[in-house]
């Protein structure tokens, strides 16, 4: 990365870091001791999207505290509350290296995750995200460089927006569709656009596409517009919070559409006191309790007994990406590299890149992007819940 962009984060650094002092545990020299590794987490534990983020963290520390358990090698977490700003998160980037952690989970959102992988990539520091789906996590987007050292246990968004125009077109059988989409979000806008241009290929006719703003309550111009247009199915590539207000205001106007979804809709029912206005609607999620398998029941068992409530996708996602990454550390140390070496990162980013395991969410490869391959599980509202429709 060139200094001049690091300058910036720089700024942009110290403008938050004065202040910011709730970053949990103030440690000393993270490698000093060979048996134990230093797992920085970036993430919103506060403000608007700490759904997620406190989802992701109770994902990561089921999987260390069951690990470390085992004896042997110890991971200690050691946590900074972004709260979903990229500011927040490139000051919290600067200190978590500052209290030397060996690598990082994080961040959750694609925004914040994109402020700080350039930094990361410069210092090479390994990083596995669990939630963050913009495609340029991973890619410059202007060179086209990949990351070398960042992972991700989730999708990508232009496979979703992909996947989704298709289970349009397949399974619902939409000719005519509409978007709904936020246009100040990278998430919201990658899905949309990929979404797009796979209609187009389907032969689908987009019928309608409207906007709204981070913050907005009131949709009901834009889904007026687009019951207007009598579509088949509508796309609303959006965070929960935003689908809970959409969903009751698209049944006031009178649209009559399948309603369709993204993984930003997971936990959509915790902030409904009334599902009926989005009962039959569809959305493309990573993890399903409803999977049968013993290492997901165990999964969904565990986290259950040990939180009071069951996982969402985020806390999945985030079990694997802490799997994932310590499993890298695991091989790193058997080559007898050890955290305080100068090749132990490098050691890691190749055993990540070299993953081929089974977690929650499924059997997880990486492409030449860092991106995993497996299969994607669609979630439909069914009498007031979220049940498995199948893969897709």
């Amino acid at each position: 990365m060139k200094k001049k962009f690091r300058v910036a984060a720089l700024v942009l650094a110290v403008l938050f870091v004065i202040s910011m002092t709730t970053a949990c545990g103030q440690n000393g020299d993270a490698g000093a001791a060979g048996d134990e590794v230093v797992v920085g987490v970036l993430a919103p534990l506060t403000g608007p999207v700490a759904q997620f983020g406190t989802a992701v963290q109770a994902g990561i520390e089921l999987y260390v505290e069951q690990f470390n358990a085992q004896g042997g090698l110890q991971i200690r977490l050691e946590y900074f509350d972004e709260e979903g700003q990229a500011a927040q998160g490139v000051a919290g980037y600067f200190d978590l290296v500052d209290r030397g952690v060996h690598a990082i989970i994080g961040a959750v959102t694609s925004g914040v995750t994109m402020a700080v992988v350039p930094l990361a990539y410069e210092d090479n520091m390994p990083m596995i995200t669990a939630s963050s789906t913009h495609e340029n996590v991973t890619v410059d987007a202007e060179t086209g460089q990949v990351f070398t050292n960042m992972f991700r246990s989730c999708f990508i968004d232009p496979f979703q927006g992909e996947k989704m125009a298709e289970f349009a077109h397949e399974v619902v059988g939409a000719q005519r569709v509409a978007v709904l989409y936020n246009n100040e979000v990278d998430y919201s806008i990658g899905l949309t656009r990929a979404f797009e241009a796979k209609a187009a290929e389907l032969g689908l006719e987009v019928v309608a596409v409207e906007t709204f703003q981070t913050g907005q309550v009131n949709f009901q111009g834009q889904l007026t517009n687009i019951a207007a247009q009598s579509p088949d199915a509508l796309f609303i590539p959006a965070y929960y919070q935003d689908v809970a207000l959409i969903g009751p205001q698209s049944e006031a106007v009178g649209l009559d559409a399948v309603l369709l979804g993204a993984d930003g809709w997971a936990t959509i029912l915790d902030f409904m006191s009334d599902s009926s206005s989005i009962e039959g609607a569809f959305f493309l999620t990573g993890f399903s309790s409803d999977v049968d398998t013993p290492m997901v029941q165990e999964f969904i068992a565990d986290f259950t007994y040990k939180n009071g409530f069951a996982p969402n996708m985020f806390a999945a996602q985030a079990f694997d990406a802490a799997m994932i990454l310590v499993t890298a550390i695991e091989r790193a140390l058997a080559d007898g590299i050890e955290p305080g070496d100068a090749g132990f990162s490098d050691a890691v980013i190749a055993n990540m890149a070299a993953t081929d395991i089974t977690g929650v969410t499924g059997h997880i490869v990486f492409d030449q992007f860092n991106n995993p391959q497996k299969t994607a599980v669609i979630l439909q509202i069914a009498d007031g819940r979220e049940t498995f429709f199948g893969y897709f």
